[in-house]
């Protein structure tokens, strides 16, 4: 609840962190999609998806896919809706906490960026891991993206969930804001 608050209040103004312009965030998007494994994916979802800016890039990279963008804000999911069309049903938006949502399983490809640091604690961390493990179908990508050196704290929460194995890593360490990709693999049932 306090989350959902938090955001909506962010998002009174459209596009708060410039997610759609900013050089920055286009560079991430762009080195992200460089991460993923070459192979098909049928159902991908997106974690604290925001306004869409990236759920719009994901709609884009993998046409053939049905794309859930999930996020906790109301408004920021109304912009989302306005940017990314629903209407061939191939993309839809959830409002959901990651926390307390029943996890949807069966997704060959997820996204989480720049939302594990909002979470707080150890045992909200814990969880996150577990729920983001639960969205996965076995042999399912999880791609995770968050600040350096702040992502090596974060992703170690991963690391530590026997569902997930790293596949991959990389440090973007330009200035100002250096940012790692971590490509996760879920282990098969």
């Amino acid at each position: 609840m306090i989350l959902r608050r938090y955001f909506d209040w962010w998002h009174r103004t459209p596009d708060p962190w410039k997610l759609s312009t900013d050089d920055y965030e286009q560079h991430k998007y762009r080195s992200t999609l460089k991460h993923v494994p070459p192979r098909p994916y049928r159902r991908i979802i997106e974690v604290g998806c925001a306004e869409g800016v990236f759920t719009h890039a994901l709609a884009a990279a993998f046409p053939d896919a049905e794309i859930t963008g999930m996020d906790v804000s109301g408004r920021a999911l109304a912009r989302a809706r306005e940017r990314v069309q629903e209407k061939d049903g191939r993309v839809r938006f959830v409002q959901a906490d990651l926390l307390t949502h029943p996890a949807e399983p069966g997704f060959d490809l997820a996204f989480c960026s720049e939302t594990l640091y909002y979470l707080g604690r150890h045992e909200r961390l814990q969880r996150a891991s577990a729920q983001l493990s639960a969205l996965l179908k076995p042999d399912g990508v999880l791609v995770a993206v968050h600040p350096w050196p702040e992502a090596d704290r974060l992703h170690g929460y991963l690391d530590a969930h026997g569902a997930l194995r790293r596949l991959d890593e990389e440090v973007y360490p330009a200035p100002p804001r250096p940012f790692a990709v971590t490509v996760y693999g879920a282990g098969p049932s």
